[in-house]
């Protein structure tokens, strides 16, 4: 069995070609970087340049724009986006319908609420609770 590819055309008229992820069969774009034991959902997009490393997730209708990071086991939630150049990280959360603005960072092991939104460039920090799930804090 061959690696099958799917392609779309962008806003701009450019072609963009995706291939299935072994784990969970969610669309990549070939120049993107997704682990293998990443999990990306059948119905999520990981777009060009963007990492996502060991033990993550993508949910159902989860979009990762292009060169974002999505660190290890960090999970993104149904319907969640991760804009460009957005870094979330190690053990981070992202609610469900929350959307995380361009260059904006999520802090390791930070839960970022449902439909929550997170402006371009902004840091959103773990709180005690947070750090405490992940025994990191007293």
């Amino acid at each position: 069995m061959g690696i099958s590819y799917v392609e779309f055309e962008d806003e701009a008229g450019i072609l963009r070609r995706y291939r299935k992820h072994v784990n969970g069969r969610g669309l990549v774009a070939t120049t993107a970087k997704v682990d293998p034991t990443a999990f990306v959902d059948p119905t999520a997009y990981v777009d060009s340049g963007a990492e996502v490393q060991r033990g993550a997730q993508i949910g159902p209708g989860g979009w990762v724009e292009g060169e974002a990071i999505v660190a290890e086991r960090a999970v993104v939630g149904v319907n969640a986006h991760v804009g460009r150049r957005a870094v979330v990280g190690r053990n981070a959360v992202i609610g469900p319908y929350a959307t995380i603005g361009r260059d904006a960072k999520v802090q390791n092991g930070a839960r970022v609420p449902r439909e929550l939104t997170i402006a371009d460039g902004d840091e959103y920090r773990a709180s005690g609770d947070d750090l405490r799930r992940l025994g990191l804090a007293a």
